[in-house]
């Protein structure tokens, strides 16, 4: 694969995890209404692990190298354990608006951690750009909030989940050059599905009592945002910086706002309308290309 081919595969990557995130927050705004934050984080993790582990089965995949499993261990509790739990439990204490604009802290806390601890540097057009981004999200959050039914604690659970997700993805990042990104994906889907069971009686006893709607939006979480979307994103975080990858994340809440539009019937303010935009710029200046020549090989950089 050309480096060419390999860049376009990686942006493919990344878009559809981008829009199948997206997609996530509308589907669990549904699925709450008949499951707890516990029961929905474990219904969709053991619905992504039984099907990402039927696709390592037939491909022949062993265990990952020895190497690979840190990585895998830190992104799987904290990421696909603590960060869903806690978003799902937040997203009941404070609005949407108010979630987004604290969770999107994660994309800036991967381009710190990521300059710091793996070395990535923190070029101008991605600082830039990542402020740009999440001033966009600020908008949209802002614009949205609605803080009568906010509260401490939901504010508290989205910043946990903020934190959980970025030293995720800085976790993972060193686990892909040990083993693929199904591997990755599949192991600390488990690991993550592993720290849920204790849900697992609440999960049966809701399930039971929901309406086949929401559990087939369980289902949908499991098998699309989680299994597909978190695959895609390994195999494209193996080939780009976390920093610049983090950035393209901060496109969520502006096709959220347009989800919501289309699917919920929900009108965006027109300061969410300027939000998505401002973050749609943002990531355009995150991936800027510098005009400079390396020094070394007298070929332009890519900054990021």
């Amino acid at each position: 694969m050309t480096g060419t081919t390999a860049s376009r595969a990686a942006l493919a990557a990344a878009a559809t995890t981008v829009v199948l995130w997206a997609s996530a927050f509308v589907a669990i705004r549904a699925a709450g209404e008949y499951f707890s934050p516990g029961a929905l984080a474990l219904g969709r993790l053991a619905t992504a692990s039984l099907v990402l582990f039927l696709i390592v089965l037939l491909t022949g995949r062993g265990l990952p190298p020895r190497a690979a499993w840190p990585g895998i261990l830190w992104s799987g509790v904290l990421w696909f354990g603590v960060y869903m739990v806690a978003l799902n439990w937040g997203e009941q204490q404070v609005d949407a608006g108010t979630a987004a604009l604290v969770v999107n802290l994660g994309p800036v806390l991967i381009a710190l951690l990521s300059a710091r601890l793996l070395g990535e540097g923190l070029p101008r057009p991605l600082a830039v750009g990542t402020a740009v981004a999440f001033g966009g999200a600020a908008v949209i959050g802002l614009s949205t909030a609605g803080h009568e039914g906010s509260s401490a604690l939901g504010v508290l659970l989205c910043l946990v989940a903020a934190v959980g997700y970025a030293i995720g993805v800085v976790a993972q990042k060193p686990a892909l050059r040990h083993a693929d990104a199904l591997q990755v994906t599949a192991y600390a889907c488990l690991v993550g599905t592993l720290c849920c069971l204790p849900f697992g009686g609440v999960l049966v006893t809701e399930a039971a009592a929901a309406p086949w709607q929401a559990t087939a939006t369980l289902v949908y979480l499991g098998l699309f945002p989680t299994a597909l979307a978190f695959t895609t994103w390994a195999f494209a975080l193996s080939r780009m910086p976390a920093g610049r990858l983090g950035a393209t994340t901060y496109l969520v809440p502006a096709l959220v706002v347009a989800m919501s539009w289309a699917l919920l019937g929900e009108t965006p303010v027109p300061g969410a309308l300027l939000g998505g935009a401002l973050c749609l710029v943002g990531v355009a200046v995150s991936r800027r290309v510098s005009p400079r020549p390396d020094r070394a090989s007298g070929t332009p950089r890519v900054r990021g």
